[in-house]
């Protein structure tokens, strides 16, 4: 069996997460890059899954800047077996459509039995990308999963809605997205991080998958404007003489919150 897990270099979630107000982009400067928490636990489900069933190929997809090198890395001491990275300056900036067409682009380029995803970044919070693929590749999809059973020909598992939980499966090959209720990642050892140096990373471009980023045949999205978020404004305090309680119901009223 082959997974493919996505992985995405995001702002560390715990440091500062600002945008360019010039360019309306995440400014990735403003924090250390590292690998989305979700999707280390996709990729741990993955290699747990290849630790019990020998033969199982798990490999890294993800579309990132040429200096995500270190995450990439990182992936592959986890344990991954190799990597592929799309990088393209055509790519800066890409929307949900984008992305979507250039992952699905790389996918169709080698087989695979399942594709991991996490269900929602940190930093884009889009949260559609498994759904796209799954459209683009013509392959079934079970999304925000908070367990998973994978056998030889199909994948399923449980995931919460409104009304308790729901049990879904789906044949293979297929796409599936995970929440953080699956198990965190490991913590890759001396003998992974010297194994992942000579791991095989293939580097590919727009012009290698066949895409056009501006492809007038495609949706895209540009970015009108954006600017920072106002300061909070200072409250109003009431102090009680005598008369607070309907000081506090006039201003419940006024601002349409009784």
């Amino acid at each position: 069996m082959k997974i493919i897990v996505l992985v995405k270099e995001v702002p560390d979630t715990y440091g500062d997460r600002k945008l360019n107000l010039e360019t309306g982009l995440a400014d990735r400067e403003a924090s250390e890059a590292v690998i989305d928490e979700i999707g280390e636990r996709a990729l741990e489900l993955a290699l747990t899954y290849a630790d019990a069933n020998e033969g199982t190929e798990v490999a890294i997809l993800t579309l990132a800047p040429e200096a995500a090198t270190a995450t990439i890395r990182k992936g592959l001491a986890m344990g991954a077996g190799s990597a592929i990275h799309i990088s393209d300056e055509g790519l800066r900036g890409a929307d949900l459509g984008l992305t979507a067409e250039t992952l699905a682009a790389a996918l169709r380029r080698v087989e695979f039995d399942l594709v991991i995803t996490g269900n929602v970044s940190t930093d884009g919070s889009g949260g559609m990308i498994p759904a796209m693929l799954a459209e683009l590749l013509d392959v079934p999809h079970v999304t925000g999963l908070s367990s998973v059973e994978l056998s030889d020909g199909a994948v399923s598992g449980a995931r919460g809605v409104d009304s308790g939980v729901q049990q879904v499966s789906a044949n293979l090959p297929a796409v599936i997205s995970i929440t953080e209720a699956l198990p965190g990642p490991r913590f890759p050892n001396f003998k992974g991080i010297m194994a992942a140096k000579k791991k095989p990373v293939e580097i590919l471009t727009l012009a290698d998958l066949g895409i056009t980023a501006d492809n007038p045949d495609a949706a895209r999205s540009i970015m009108l404007a954006v600017a920072e978020k106002p300061p909070r404004a200072a409250g109003i305090k009431i102090i009680d003489e005598g008369d607070a309680g309907q000081k506090l119901a006039d201003f419940l009223i006024e601002n349409r919150l009784a």
